[in-house]
């Protein structure tokens, strides 16, 4: 009896599902199954064996007719391995990429400021930056904490991932600064350009996206463009004379340190998404840890980034020391330190307000979209420094080559954001 029981409810609810399917064949289309964090194999498969069943246990047929069109959506959804963006969030991404070219190109202007007080003192301010970050970012963390918008959950993310993103970023600066010492000035922005093609590399290699060949062909041209733009009428073609391939490979190296540490955060976000259930991790879990890192690995390298500075480690603290007089500017007995506190402490204002900002970028796009936002800033603030700025009365003339390489860029980014359809290609394909 219960034998029969079961089967005439088995065969109701195979009955129910049938009906149900036929008469409104959106069911399966509903924002809710969208939003399920699984596989289109998964899916598929689950339903295949859900439907076999009710073939089996029931009198009225599936069809494929019925069955197919919502396979299909299903796969179209999660084919591509790249982010869909729905417009309120491609909205926020254009926005805030507004907002960082602006922050990025200040940054760059008022960092050429801040070392007018602090010429002799760039290391100072570099490590000043490095551990003060660190304060700044966990008492902002400590305090979304108690406001309940950081959770224990976000909080128990794996802190060795966070290990990695310091160690890179703290040996990339290492070897930049190595090789910055031994390269001539033109050729080092130029070098740093290997830091999109390393992103793509490793954004196949960690993330497993894939990239329609508009897209690579477009980061080829922004960083073209940003290399032409930079060097034009700085004899950079020259400057490698002499100089073998040693320091310009250890720069290519730091790009490729930096970019391995940029991956690796959008790889934490991603992952997060699925540890969280969906939640949004917070951004200054990633800053706070990742800095917090970073300052470490910077504070075991100090004698060695002391000495690629010019200064022994054993006159490290009366430098500091001076550099603090002269930040502060108390009267050191070091001439030159007009224009502080204030410009250094503006400069630092926006470094901190576009780490912030960029990071918040790649949490909702990606770690390519925010670096090919950043480098259309890099002829723009070519452009204002070549002007007469206070403290920097002399302004310099830019060539013909500075517009081209331009031009040059801003094709390369509408070239990678122009196709808007990887799903639908991505799905023929597949």
């Amino acid at each position: 009896m219960d034998t029969l029981l079961m089967a005439a409810t088995t065969r109701l609810r195979c009955l129910h599902a049938s009906t149900s399917s036929s008469a409104v064949p959106t069911v399966f289309r509903s924002p809710a199954i969208h939003q399920l964090s699984l596989s289109p194999a998964h899916l598929l498969s689950f339903r295949s064996a859900t439907m076999n069943t009710c073939v089996r246990g029931s009198r009225f047929p599936v069809t494929r007719r019925t069955t197919s069109p919502t396979r299909r959506g299903l796969f179209t959804v999660r084919a591509s391995t790249e982010k869909s963006i729905a417009p309120s969030n491609r909205k926020l991404i254009v926005i805030n990429s507004v907002v960082i070219i602006a922050l990025a190109v200040a940054n760059r202007v008022l960092y050429k400021l801040a070392l007018v007080p602090m010429k002799q003192y760039p290391f100072f301010l570099a490590q000043l930056m490095t551990f003060g970050y660190v304060l700044i970012y966990f008492t902002i963390l400590y305090s979304r904490r108690r406001l309940g918008i950081v959770t224990d959950e976000m909080l128990s993310v794996p802190k060795w991932r966070f290990a990695i993103i310091g160690f890179l970023e703290a040996v990339g600066v290492a070897t930049g600064m190595a090789a910055a010492a031994m390269l001539p000035g033109p050729v080092i922005p130029i070098l740093n350009q290997s830091f999109l093609v390393w992103q793509l590399l490793f954004a196949v290699l960690i993330l497993g996206r894939r990239f329609l060949l508009k897209q690579i062909f477009g980061c080829l041209l922004v960083a073209t463009g940003v290399v032409v733009a930079v060097s034009s009428g700085s004899g950079a073609d020259q400057t490698l004379s002499g100089i073998g391939l040693l320091w310009p490979a250890v720069m290519v190296a730091s790009a490729a340190f930096q970019a391995g540490a940029s991956i690796t955060k959008e790889f934490v976000f991603n992952d997060s998404a699925k540890r969280l259930e969906g939640k949004s991790l917070d951004i200054f879990v990633v800053n706070s840890f990742g800095s917090g890192f970073q300052a470490l690995f910077v504070f075991l390298l100090l004698p060695f980034l002391s000495n690629l500075k010019g200064i022994p480690f054993g006159s490290l603290l009366p430098y500091l020391r001076d550099g603090a007089g002269c930040f502060f500017n108390t009267g050191a007995k070091i001439s030159g330190c007009e224009g502080a506190p204030i410009l250094p402490l503006l400069y630092i204002a926006t470094n901190l307000a576009f780490n912030i900002s960029l990071l918040h970028l790649v949490k909702i796009s990606s770690a390519i979209v925010s670096s090919l936002t950043v480098m259309l800033s890099v002829p723009l603030s070519v452009y204002i420094m070549s002007k007469p700025l206070p403290y920097l009365p002399g302004g310099t003339s830019l060539s013909s080559n500075f517009m081209i390489g331009s031009i040059v860029l801003v094709l390369g980014l509408l070239l990678y954001n122009i196709p808007t359809t990887p799903t639908k290609q991505d799905a023929k394909t597949s």
